[in-house]
C-alpha cells in the first residue's frame, strides 16, 4: 500500500505561531523524501484562501490520494481541510492533521532544535498513518432517544431534568432507596448557605411528577452492551413491597428491615407497610 500512496504533506507557519519557534523549510525537507510522499511545501497560512488554492492546485498537479496538514489543533481546522479534500475529489477521511502549533512551538519556545525535530516526528507519524487510511463513507442508523443517568444525587437530578426539559425520555437509576445522594446530609450549601432541603426538595418532586422521567430507585446498572446512539442497558431492581395478595406470612420480608437504636422502632424500606402475621401488603 505504501508504493501505492501519494501523500501531499503541507506545512504550515500559522504566522510566527508556529514559524517562530519551529523551522518549516527544515521539516519541509526532511518530509520531502519521506516514503509515501509524493510533495511537500510550506505557506504562511494553509487555511487562508490562498493557501487552500495552493493544496488545491498541488492535489491537481501531483494526482495525490492523501494529505497531511502540519498546523493547528484539528479542533480548530479538521472540517475545513475535509471540506477541501472533497472539493477535490479526494475521500475526506483520507486527512491527516499533525498539530505542530500547540504540541511543538508552543511548548518549546525557547528549545527551536528540538521542536523542530519534534515537529517533524510528528508530521512522518502522521504521513504513515495517512499511507494506511482507507476512504470512508458516513453512515446513519436509527437511535433511540433516550437517556440513562445513573445515580440520583444532586447531580443525576440536575441532568435528569435539563435532558427531560430538552424534550428527551430519561430513565434515573439509583441504588438506594432514596434520591438526593450526600446532598441531602449538609445543613447548608454554599454560596448561598441555604438548607439543602431548600434546594434539593423542589428537584426531587420534579422527578416524581416530571412525565419524561422514569425513576428506578433501588436499582443498579447490571450490564451496558452496544455503541453509541444504540445501548442496551439490563437493570437489577429490588423488591420495594410485598404483595399482599401472595403472602403467605413467611415474616421473610422482615430481614430487609432496617432496626433502629429503640428495639421498639422498626423502620421499614420505602413503599413497603408491615402487616399481621409478618407479612406486607402491596404499597408504594
Amino acid at each position: 500500500m505504501e508504493l501505492m500512496a501519494r501523500i501531499g504533506v503541507f506545512i504550515c507557519w500559522c504566522g510566527l505561531n508556529i514559524a517562530g519557534t519551529v523551522d518549516v523549510d527544515k521539516v519541509t525537507r526532511a518530509l520531502a523524501t519521506f516514503p509515501g510522499v509524493k510533495h511537500a511545501t510550506n505557506y504562511r497560512y494553509l487555511c487562508s484562501d490562498p493557501g487552500q488554492e495552493m493544496i488545491k492546485s498541488a492535489v491537481s498537479e501531483y494526482a495525490l490520494d492523501g494529505v497531511v496538514i502540519a498546523a493547528c489543533s484539528p479542533s480548530i481546522h479538521e472540517d475545513t481541510f475535509r471540506k477541501l479534500l472533497e472539493s477535490c475529489g479526494i475521500n475526506p477521511y483520507r486527512l491527516e492533521i499533525a498539530n505542530i502549533r500547540e504540541q511543538c512551538s508552543w511548548v518549546h519556545q525557547d528549545y527551536r532544535e528540538l521542536a523542530t525535530a519534534k515537529a517533524v516526528d510528528l508530521t512522518k507519524a502522521a504521513v504513515r498513518k495517512a499511507v494506511q487510511n482507507e476512504a470512508l463513507t458516513p453512515s446513519r442508523s436509527p437511535i433511540l432517544r433516550r437517556a440513562l443517568v445513573i445515580g440520583a444525587g444532586i447531580a443525576g437530578i440536575q441532568a435528569s431534568l435539563e435532558i427531560a426539559d430538552a424534550g428527551y425520555e430519561v430513565v434515573l437509576v439509583e441504588k438506594k432507596p432514596h434520591i438526593g445522594g450526600h446532598m441531602a446530609q449538609l445543613s447548608e450549601t454554599f454560596p448561598t448557605l441555604d438548607c439543602s432541603q431548600c434546594i434539593l426538595t423542589p428537584r426531587t418532586a420534579q422527578i416524581a411528577k416530571h412525565p419524561r422521567i422514569k425513576l428506578y430507585a433501588m436499582s443498579e446498572v447490571e450490564e451496558v452492551k452496544g455503541h453509541i446512539g444504540n445501548f442496551s442497558v439490563k437493570i437489577r431492581r429490588e423488591p420495594t413491597f410485598v404483595d399482599w395478595e401472595k403472602c403467605t406470612g413467611c415474616g421473610a420480608c422482615q430481614n430487609t428491615c432496617v432496626t433502629c437504636p429503640d428495639p421498639a422502632i422498626v423502620v421499614y424500606p420505602p413503599g413497603s407497610v408491615p402487616a399481621e402475621g409478618g407479612g406486607g401488603r402491596k404499597g408504594r
